[in-house]
């Protein structure tokens, strides 16, 4: 998430509260003003209060423009349906900001979307429009009893852009993403799937007898993060409206930190507007990882997710010097006893280009007689996507390729579809050659990777069981959070390495325009855009099981059931070499459907509860009101940030008294008594009152308290971690404790 100047001003009264959306310009001078006015939060609308909504916003515009005309015309987006307001465009001198990823968007043949077993679509569900067209030749619905829904909202982008071919006025999707999330959330069995030769198995979604909807928001081929906020907030309030249970948004909006922004962003007036309606949105924590306070989404009413690997790999051996080093690889198509001589780009590259621009691989900067017929050793560039280097090694003529992680990427290997046999390797520190030229090694620091070596790259294959796993991705986006630091965020991670799951026939298999490798029906991606929708899918089965239960029931089961633990049961690690994760990486920790299913205890949370916080907060009580659906929300009683009834405790600001905290769980098990255990930070005491909650009945609420002390020996201004568990010998309910003493 890059920064940039944007455009965002708050006009306060006593009615009403304009909000600039966030948006992307390239260059045009306009921006979004957006009114967030009074709504119930009753019944659906009817179609004359749709109506009666609609004409007060050209009312209330037009008394600012002068004429209700030039308010029709500056409109371009009615919110009137659960989030009453609406989007126009007026000039303004200033830059506006993107979202950096896309949302749900779909290619409906996919076999992750056949209703085949599918009974009739359930009456509760309202979206029964369908804006994808068919292939051409095709004489099959694209929706169906699985895919039960598809819009898409362009109006934003399109006043922005200019006017899109009338051909791509379709939900259906172009890229591959969107297909690759709602699969991954969703879709159906599928057995045979695999990516060029690996990864052959059954491919299910993390609810796999879910029906889905699509809401397509983004619109270029080229760039995933030309998503616009209006667009984005039209598809929330219709979802909201069509009778969605969960909805999954594989994005975040890139944005000046400040108090305010959960008043501000798009997704986080969405979702509290969702949860209105018992509806929980589930979105990604960002792919700027590893650097500290870059998670975004971190509303508490947002379910934010991290992402880590999973024990499966695809691998290549490498054969360098007679030495073995393992990658990642999703396929190599070069003769597997064969030798090649390597190169390295920064020895290859043409004499107008720069050292930095040549060693990652950049367009236009290696010599054609030095790298043709050679493998070409390249440093990856992106975080969560790395295929130009290919395309760049392939036109000067190499074999192969070598994509060696910078320091930040760590030990994070991705299975990429590259253009031609490439593997990608952990990183090494650079060394010096003779006459102080710098190479890049990836074997042995004694003995670094240099132009002449011998290669062999053996066929990419997949293997299962490895260890440890998960491990934290480097490009996870981590806390502390910078809005909200007493509420941690990410609240939890999954897979998001190497994931495979349906893709768009359409979409070149690397993603890059002048692949012609089309008609995949599989695909392998990387990023928090994949972990989300495997949260989203299994807060899908615990709706599916518990209908009942509220959003923030669902979200404290997958919570305190997720471990910190990876498959040798030792403490979950990160990407780097000898380095622990820690919460403000993986929140809870990661994600168990099959004990979230039956959590024992549930931390539980209303509308009122996050308005209190807000309050607590010090947020201004018309602020809060605007959210609330503009109803004037009187802030009283004696509230404290730490008391919010999350699923986690977060203490940013301790001194040396001791802070008492209350917490309440809900029983949603059998009857059982439930005792305590704590593992104190460092430099921290814990004292738990009381040490024993007996439960006779589900739905029965017990509170504790939490007393935390910092002692003497507590460094300062340094986060520490520990956990308070709550057992009866069969359900575990952990809650994550951070702590940092001022």
């Amino acid at each position: 998430m890059g920064s940039s100047i944007f455009c965002l001003h708050l006009i306060l009264s006593s009615f009403f509260l304009f909000t600039f959306l966030l948006a992307a310009v390239n260059g045009s001078k306009k921006c979004y003003i957006v009114y967030m006015g009074a709504h119930s939060h009753g019944p659906s609308p009817t179609s004359a209060d749709l109506e009666l909504a609609t004409d007060s916003h050209y009312d209330l515009l037009g008394s600012i423009f002068g004429s209700r005309e030039k308010a029709k015309e500056a409109i371009i987006y009615s919110y009137n349906r659960h989030i009453n307001g609406f989007a126009a465009l007026l000039e303004e001198e200033e830059d506006l900001l993107v979202h950096d990823d896309e949302p749900e968007r779909v290619w409906p043949e996919s076999q992750s979307f056949s209703d085949k077993g599918y009974g009739t679509v359930p009456s509760k569900w309202r979206g029964g429009l369908c804006q994808i067209n068919k292939l051409p030749g095709s004489m099959k619905n694209t929706c169906n009893r699985k895919l039960i829904g598809a819009r898409y909202y362009n109006k934003a982008f399109e006043a922005h852009n200019g006017q899109l071919d009338p051909l791509l006025h379709t939900a259906r999707d172009f890229v591959g993403h969107g297909t690759h999330t709602l699969s991954t959330a969703g879709g159906n069995f599928v057995p045979g799937a695999r990516v060029f030769a690996v990864g052959n198995g059954t491919a299910k979604g993390g609810s796999p007898r879910a029906r889905v909807a699509a809401y397509k928001v983004c619109w270029s081929l080229t760039d995933p993060a030309s998503c616009y906020g209006a667009d984005v907030l039209a598809a929330i309030d219709q979802a909201i409206d069509d009778g969605v249970d969960v909805i999954n948004v594989s994005f975040g909006v890139s944005y000046v930190v400040t108090a305010e922004g959960i008043f501000t962003d798009e997704i986080s007036i969405g979702a509290f507007h969702a949860i209105s309606k018992n509806i929980l949105l589930v979105a990604s924590a960002g792919n700027d990882g590893p650097t500290p306070g870059t998670v975004a989404n971190v509303a508490p009413w947002v379910f934010t997710i991290a992402a880590s690997t999973l024990d499966r790999d695809f691998s290549s051996n490498l054969t360098i010097n007679n030495q073995l080093i393992e990658g990642a690889s999703l396929f190599v198509n070069l003769p597997p006893n064969q030798a090649f001589s390597l190169i390295l780009s920064t020895d290859a590259k043409l004499a107008n280009a720069t050292f930095r621009d040549a060693q990652l691989c950049r367009r236009g900067t290696l010599d054609r007689t030095k790298v043709n017929g050679k493998i070409v050793l390249c440093t990856r560039e992106g975080k969560i996507k790395s295929v130009a280097e290919g395309l760049e090694a392939l036109t000067a003529g190499a074999r192969g390729m070598i994509l060696n992680n910078q320091m930040q990427n760590g030990k994070t290997l991705s299975a990429e579809p590259h253009v031609f046999s490439t593997v990608n390797t952990p990183p090494r520190r650079a060394k010096s050659r003779p006459h102080g030229v710098k190479t890049t090694a990836i074997g042995d620091e004694d003995d670094p990777l240099k132009t002449g070596d011998t290669i062999k790259m053996s066929r990419a294959r997949t293997l299962f069981g490895r260890k440890p796993a998960p491990v934290m991705a480097s490009f996870s986006s981590r806390g502390p959070n910078k809005i909200q630091p007493s509420i941690l965020k990410p609240d939890v991670t999954a897979p998001g390495v190497n994931i495979l799951a349906a893709y768009s026939e359409f979409a070149s298999a690397s993603s890059l325009l002048v692949d012609n490798r089309r008609g995949f029906k599989f695909n392998v991606l990387q990023g928090t855009s994949m972990s989300c929708p495997h949260a989203s899918g299994i807060a899908g089965l615990l709706k599916t099981r518990h209908p009942s239960w509220s959003p923030a029931a669902i979200k404290s089961a997958i919570m305190t059931t997720a471990t910190t633990l990876d498959n040798t049961n030792r403490p979950i690690q990160d990407a780097f070499d000898k380095t622990l994760a820690d919460a403000f990486a993986y929140g809870s920790g990661h994600v168990r459907p099959d004990l979230a299913i039956e959590p024992g205890l549930v931390y539980d949370l209303s509308l009122t509860d996050y308005l209190n916080f807000l309050c607590a907060s010090g947020y201004d009580q018309q602020l809060i009101s605007a959210l609330n659906f503009n109803r004037t929300f009187i802030c009283s009683g004696s509230h404290s940030v730490n008391d919010l009834n999350y699923p986690s405790i977060t203490l940013p600001n301790l001194r040396l008294k001791p802070v008492t905290i209350a917490r309440t769980v809900t029983n949603v098990g059998p009857p059982s008594t439930y005792t305590v255990s704590t593992r104190s930070p460092n430099g921290y005491s814990i004292a738990v009152v009381p040490p024993s909650l007996t439960f006779t009945k589900i739905g029965e609420r017990k509170t504790f308290k939490v007393i935390v002390q910092a002692s003497s020996a507590a460094t300062r201004r340094k986060y520490e971690f520990g956990d308070l568990r709550w057992t009866d010998g069969k359900h575990i309910v952990r809650s994550p404790i951070t702590v940092k003493r001022r």
